[in-house]
């Protein structure tokens, strides 16, 4: 271990891999990270040589003893249960990256265990912090679209093929997120999903999910990484318009359309919205900054962690009947 003292910096950062060095270069740059913990030598190294102000741990357990209050867990999924609950249980604050844990019942007991304990537990959930989204939002609640009735959303492209993972639990905590937040956080009532395993038995490439609310919305989830084009578009169909976030082209429009109740057609057009652009990953880290200094609840916190999760599994249980 490198010691460093430092009075100023709040978070280590446990997993140095291709999401976790964005997480340790966005802390670094709010001037909020004391040190990353990274088992494998070569990864703790780099970040040493990246980053020779700040500390480096060789495991978790070193970083979990150290006086640093928060950990941000940029560890692979199945072992997220587990460090959450310890960090939890050495009274320390906690962001960790999606999907928050692979079981319902698991993420509920980290949802439940952080209020007990009165600490802070945050999970990754992107796109909440993407400007276009939180617009939307915010537009949605002022009620100018009327009640949001279905949310559609695609990811999809040709893109990098797990093995240990299908793309539903790969892509979809952003969607879900997304959906679950622009329908209100309503409880979920059924799930149906239908998918295909193109390249390898068992291991969906493309996945297509409907829900159903007790509210009575509804959403459908598209996702695939094997797909000739880039799509990921949020749809929002209201009683009095319609909204289109376009993420590659990072564009939202308003379209002043509506079916009445008496299924007569009404157009008068669309206005495209601008939005300021910024990094949602910064957003993202400063919101849980905020949120370690004035005990506030995090727009993603851990029992929006346990409504992504239910629905991801429930999705998955579907699937594999």
């Amino acid at each position: 271990m490198t010691v460093i003292d430092s009075t100023n910096n709040q978070v280590i950062v446990v997993g140095a891999g291709n999401w976790g060095k964005n997480l340790i270069r966005n802390f670094y740059g709010l001037g909020a990270l004391f040190g990353v913990a990274e088992a494998h030598p070569a990864l703790r190294t780099a970040i040493a040589t990246t980053y020779p102000d700040i500390a480096t741990y060789a495991d978790f357990k070193e970083a979990l003893e150290s006086d640093v209050s928060a950990l941000v867990l940029a560890t692979p999924a199945p072992t997220h249960y587990e460090l959450a609950m310890a960090a939890l249980a050495a009274k320390k604050d906690v962001f960790v990256e999606k999907p928050m844990t692979l079981r319902t019942n698991e993420a509920r007991s980290l949802a439940e265990y952080a209020d007990q304990q009165g600490r802070i537990l945050m999970v990754g959930h992107l796109l909440l912090y993407q400007p276009a989204i939180a617009w939307m939002r915010d537009y949605l609640a002022s009620g100018k679209a009327g009640r949001v009735l279905h949310v559609a959303t695609q990811r999809l492209k040709l893109g990098k093929v797990r093995t240990e993972e299908n793309v539903w639990w790969s892509f979809a905590p952003h969607d879900v997120s997304v959906v679950l937040d622009l329908l209100g956080n309503p409880k979920l009532q059924q799930v149906q999903a239908h998918g295909n395993a193109i390249l390898q038995p068992g291991i969906e490439d493309y996945v297509q999910v409907d829900l159903r609310f007790q509210s009575g919305q509804s959403a459908q989830i598209d996702c695939s990484w094997y797909w000739p084009l880039t799509q990921r578009s949020t749809v929002v169909i209201a009683q009095e318009q319609m909204l289109v976030y376009d993420e590659v082209l990072q564009t939202v429009t308003i379209h002043h359309k509506h079916i009445d109740q008496d299924l007569k057609h009404h157009d008068q057009g669309s206005e495209l919205v601008e939005v300021a652009a910024s990094e949602p990953l910064r957003i993202e880290c400063q919101h849980f900054l905020d949120c370690l200094k004035t005990r506030e609840k995090p727009r993603s916190d851990g029992w929006n962690g346990v409504a992504v999760v239910e629905i991801l599994e429930e999705a998955q249980k579907f699937l594999h009947g």
